[in-house]
């Protein structure tokens, strides 16, 4: 087993039975709420039999139900201050949608503090709406002195709201395990509006400086001496006589002067400062300098929820250290596990969703090929798992299949035509056109019809190739069938039109035949190619909880 781990399923469950107690650095989660977004684009629409858990994977609104009862009152039971802070929001909340998310976050949260090592962290990053609930939440759990900071990340543009201020910020909560906390002090680049007002001189070498003011901010006595005429200032001087003399040498002091060149007295000296020897800004906690992901950018992969890279890059980097294992529990497209693996961290990431889960090896994939090793927990590995899994949650068993080769749910199916697409996949050949396959998955007794419908659906969607998953191996007659639909032309070569794969195959690694340029396909944006640092090895190791 590697050291990166992504596992499928419950948080709550897999932080119980899988991760150990003090055995992660950092920890990063970004938990869905009350956007009032429904993701059936992405996540089929649900069904009344499907588990709560499984429906709440797809609708980011939380609602006070028997599930929500359950764990609000598993949480109270066990008494303590997080049971007190969950009694006294039912008291004023009631038995409301919010408390639900609550009741829902209580218990998450005391489990991510367990698994943190004592040096560790922790970043929640949340609604507005939530976040004054939540940090009671976490004050109940890490205790108050366990709180850092309130980040402010500016994570959209300005835009125009009709009765209040413009919303254009997210909250991050910042608390560690203990004061001995890894950190390294983060920082950023100088503004260049400050440059360019600032350091307005360049010297004969090109280096741009500043005149800094000489005279001393508080009274220094004995640094009230006379220097080359110049009397001391009310204060004295900024520094002392030996070191104005070695700045004096150096070229550092300018010095004020009449129209004949002489030495103006009546004026003051100022010391130069050279912009390559100022230091590079700390980050403070309000945060406008991380662009928001706007449609056009290369990182955006097509996933709602999904936070630019830098962000996490920066959590990253200030609060843990190259080996170190970095946790997300609410991993979605990965964007954690990708800025982790970029920075020479392990990772744990943890989703409800196939979906995501196959977007997340994808990006890695597409972005760091071989180098990036881990192992998936909880998705199906042999065809008898994939069939429980088709019985007991279609929809999970149909993402599950469609990850297998890199496609994404079809969304919302139209009546007529594109009947029984389930899966779409987007390729380029170099032609310039955006080419297309449609995917249909079949978890029950395959038919011969499902052949001869997925090739009338072909040419109604004007696709270009199409492709029937099975759990049955299609009969020859299918396969005689299938392969008179003709053929797709490449520059690569031939394809065929119409194929057909079991689960079986794809299981053994067998793909669909279609180009794929630089062994990608398109049907998220592809995630930039990126180059892993080395990291030390970590001595922690993975394993059921209490090894």
């Amino acid at each position: 087993m590697t050291d990166n781990l992504l596992y499928y399923g419950d948080n709550l469950d897999v932080l119980r039975r899988h991760v150990k107690d003090e055995s992660v650095d950092l920890v990063y989660l970004d938990p869905p709420f009350n956007s009032n977004a429904s993701y059936n684009v992405l996540f089929a629409a649900k069904e009344g039999g499907q588990a709560a858990a499984q429906i709440q994977a797809f609708e980011d609104t939380w609602h006070w139900d028997e599930a929500a009862a359950a764990i609000y009152e598993e949480t109270v039971e066990q008494g303590g201050s997080v049971a007190d802070v969950l009694r006294a929001f039912r008291t004023f909340l009631g038995t409301s949608d919010m408390l639900a998310y609550l009741a829902m976050m209580a218990p998450r949260l005391v489990e991510l503090r367990r698994v943190l090592k004592s040096t560790g962290s922790l970043y929640l990053h949340c609604d507005p709406t939530a976040s004054h609930y939540l940090k009671l939440v976490l004050d109940a759990v890490f205790g108050p002195q366990s709180f850092k900071n309130e980040i402010i990340w500016k994570r959209t543009t300005l835009h125009s709201d009709s009765k209040t201020w413009s919303r254009v910020s997210d909250t991050i909560l910042f608390y560690t395990k203990s004061s001995r906390f890894t950190w390294n002090t983060p920082t950023t680049d100088l503004n260049p509006d400050n440059i360019k007002e600032n350091y307005k001189y360049t010297d004969a070498s090109g280096r741009k400086y500043r005149h800094d003011n000489i005279a001393s901010p508080s009274p220094r006595p004995n640094m009230t001496y006379e220097w080359k005429g110049f009397q001391p200032p009310a204060f004295g001087w900024r520094f002392k006589r030996e070191t104005m003399a070695k700045l004096d040498s150096e070229g550092r002091i300018w010095y004020p002067t009449h129209e004949d060149g002489s030495l103006d007295v009546s004026r003051r000296p100022k010391v130069l400062r050279f912009l390559d020897e100022v230091g590079r800004p700390v980050v403070s906690n309000i945060w406008d300098d991380i662009q928001p992901l706007h449609p056009w950018m290369k990182e955006r992969l097509g996933y709602p929820t999904q936070k630019p890279v830098s962000l996490l890059e920066r959590i990253i980097a200030a609060s843990s250290n190259p080996g170190d294992v970095v946790l997300d529990p609410f991993c979605g497209c990965g964007t954690t596990i990708d800025a982790a693996q970029k920075l020479g961290r392990k990772w744990i990431g943890i989703d409800i969703t196939h979906l995501a889960i196959g977007l997340i090896k994808t990006r890695l994939r597409d972005a760091y090929g071989d180098d990036a090793k881990f192992d998936v927990i909880g998705e199906p590995t042999t065809v008898e798992d994939a069939a429980e899994l088709a019985k007991q949650a279609p929809y999970q068993f149909q993402a599950w299949a469609l990850g297998l080769v890199g496609a994404r749910l079809a969304g919302a199916i139209k009546k007529g035509a594109d009947k029984g697409v389930d899966g779409r996949l987007y390729f380029h050949d170099g032609s310039g056109a955006d080419r297309q396959i449609v995917i249909s998955v079949k978890a029950g007794k395959l038919h011969a019809n499902y052949v001869r419908d997925l090739g009338g659906v072909l040419a109604a969607e004007k696709a270009d190739i199409g492709v029937l998953i099975s759990f049955d191996k299609p009969t020859q007659q299918m396969r005689t069938w299938a392969a008179g639909q003709g053929f797709y032309t490449s520059p690569w070569g031939k394809h065929p039109q119409l194929q057909l794969l079991t689960v079986a195959e794809l299981l053994d690694g067998k793909m669909i035949d279609y180009p794929r340029v630089a062994g990608v396909n398109r049907t998220y944006k592809q995630a930039p190619r990126a180059v892993r640092k080395v990291a030390e090895p970590h001595p922690e190791l993975f394993g059921e909880k209490g090894d």
